[in-house]
């Protein structure tokens, strides 16, 4: 398989997730779950990727589609298209799952997924994190990756713009 393949074989729909989320399962992997936007993959995001990977066996990816990121970061974003965001993540060798949502939240992802373990950034308290409760009571865990200071998209398009 070429390298090209490799990448495009991790961009998953829901359907073709769940049978290689249950096929991991049967296996015996521990699947680890996080989502975002990923809009310009920064230092940040790199770091709280691979830490979420070290976490279990498998990491899933929860992508927001361009029309998702529309609705909760306003009409100038995203600034990359979900194409090319899929493509960028499904690059990573830490990363072995990738799907978009299109809805505002990654509730239905997580509920189909059903993750060992579920990830988000340091802006999050347990109570703010969607599908905490799902996990928790599969008998998952739920972990906040601390956030690597200086690195946020919006600080970055600042930046670009000179503000």
């Amino acid at each position: 398989m070429d390298k090209l393949q490799w990448i495009q074989r991790k961009i998953f729909t829901r359907d073709a997730l769940l049978r290689e989320c249950n096929g991991w399962r049967v296996l015996g992997h521990k699947i680890v779950f996080t989502n975002g936007c990923f809009d310009i993959l920064h230092h940040g995001h790199l770091d709280l990727l691979a830490r979420a990977a070290s976490l279990g066996n498998k990491l899933v990816i929860g992508v927001n589609t361009d029309a998702s990121v529309k609705r909760l970061k306003g009409p100038t974003r995203p600034v990359t298209h979900e194409q090319d965001r899929l493509f960028q993540l499904a690059s990573l060798l830490c990363t072995d799952a990738i799907c978009l949502f299109d809805e505002d939240t990654p509730k239905e992802l997580i509920e189909l997924v059903k993750p060992d373990i579920l990830v988000k950034g340091g802006d999050y308290t347990i109570d703010k994190i969607v599908g905490a409760d799902t996990v928790q009571q599969n008998g998952g865990q739920v972990h906040i990756i601390p956030f690597v200071e200086g690195y946020s998209t919006t600080s970055l398009i600042d930046r670009i713009r000179g503000l």
